[in-house]
């Protein structure tokens, strides 16, 4: 019974000290306000960075999946290189070619798909219709399955098409579209376009892919890497992508560089002449840049709810001194000395709960502005949101902590007396 007591009790004070708490700020609106304001704008840098960071994050690896998310890359480039001196050693590597792409497809156990990939740019040309600058692919019938999109329209290269290097070709939908302006899907297959100056046979149409980190992965079309060998020069480099299933992925990785170290000769003291690029090279340089913007928000808020919590506090001390008369009655009416700490640290809390409600719904709605303004998306989770508001909650308290003891502490004598 006493312990049930003792519950009622604190729940009374409670109630007592929002209300007591929710009365004083209104009465108090403008002083509330100013006092809220540092919290607010804290907040709202925070809310507003996350959810534009979380939204390109979500863009992002919606680009990233079109690499094939259990995809290697073989080429004589790497992705990323950090120094001048790492790009000419890169440069400086043997050309991969058939020998490399041969020695895969004979010896990989591992490989569930294997493509060529040669590629140079040029222009598409059909009677007065023209796409520049298109990226012109050489690949095989197992270009699809290393995640590089699916067909709309039409059919993909099949082998014969690449063991007899017909001049067959796949169009992306941007070169469809400039191409074949007004025209049916459809009606666009079989008829004849110019590939650099070689007249190619339209087969297909890709679906459209969108952007990967500002490329458009719908200028370009894709034909048999052995016309593309035969028209556009045999003795170019290629790059060579080889899929397996998620489990085989870095088995594969071992495996490849076996295949390539042995085909391509190089002695067992030398580092590997070749690069095998994923696409967690691209999230991890990602992440890095994100990281930054992270920790910049972060300090840019925590600065920033520093000082509104040293605002907070001036103000709670400046409303202790007010309210001394106040403090002393109750005493002299019997409310305990955690009577008084837990109404001015629920008053403080109540502030910077209201502020970091505040800044949240402004940084959401910064973050909408920015997505309907400009090409960056913006996204926020509920877990952000909540963080905000009780993160701001802990300021109060923390910084309300001094005013409250020094309330708490207050004789009773000495605040009576107080005029």
């Amino acid at each position: 019974m006493k312990r049930l007591a003792e519950l009622r009790r604190a729940w009374a004070e409670a109630l007592e000290g929002v209300q007591i708490a929710v009365g004083n700020l209104v009465g108090a609106r403008l002083r509330s306000f100013l006092t809220t304001l540092g919290i607010v704008i804290g907040v709202m840098t925070v809310i507003a960075i996350v959810a534009i960071i979380q939204g390109l994050n979500k863009s992002f690896e919606a680009q990233i999946a079109n690499l094939g998310a259990h995809t290697l890359y073989v080429s004589k480039w790497a992705w990323f290189t950090n120094t001048r001196e790492a790009w000419w050693e890169l440069r400086n590597r043997r050309d991969m070619g058939r020998n490399e792409l041969d020695a895969i497809e004979r010896e990989s156990t591992l490989a569930t798909a294997i493509a060529p990939m040669g590629m140079t740019r040029g222009d598409l040309t059909r009677g007065d219709a023209e796409a520049t600058n298109v990226q012109i692919i050489g690949t095989n019938s197992e270009y699809l399955a290393t995640g590089a999109g699916t067909v709309g329209t039409g059919r993909f290269l099949a082998e014969v098409d690449v063991d007899l290097s017909r001049n067959a070709v796949v169009l992306g939908a941007d070169v469809a579209d400039r191409l074949f302006p007004g025209y049916e899907r459809e009606q666009t297959l079989d008829r004849k376009v110019s590939v650099n100056g070689k007249v190619f046979q339209v087969i297909g149409i890709m679906e459209r892919r969108g952007q990967l980190l500002g490329m458009n992965m719908d200028a370009n079309c894709m034909i048999p890497y052995t016309a593309f060998l035969r028209d556009f020069g045999g003795k170019r480099s290629i790059n060579i992508a080889v899929t397996t299933t998620p489990e085989n992925l870095s088995a594969l990785e071992d495996e490849l560089i076996g295949i390539l170290r042995r085909v391509r000769h190089v002695p067992p003291e030398k580092k590997d002449d070749f690069s095998l690029n994923r696409q967690e090279q691209f999230i991890r340089t990602y992440e890095q840049l994100t990281g930054v913007l992270y920790s910049v928000a972060v300090g840019v808020g925590f600065i920033t709810l520093v000082v509104g919590g040293i605002g907070i506090m001036n103000i709670m001390l400046v409303s202790v001194t007010e309210r001394t008369r106040e403090i002393g009655v109750r005493r002299a009416l019997g409310a305990r000395k955690s009577t008084i700490l837990f109404q001015f640290l629920i008053e403080s809390s109540i502030v910077a709960a209201l502020g970091g409600a505040v800044g949240t719904a402004f940084g959401l709605g910064i973050g909408q502005i920015v997505a309907l303004a400009t090409p960056l998306a913006a996204a926020v989770t509920l877990k952000a949101v909540l963080l905000g508001v009780m993160f701001s909650a802990v300021v109060g308290l923390a910084f309300g902590i001094w005013p409250a003891w020094r309330a708490a502490r207050l004789d009773p004598v000495e605040a009576l007396r107080y005029e």
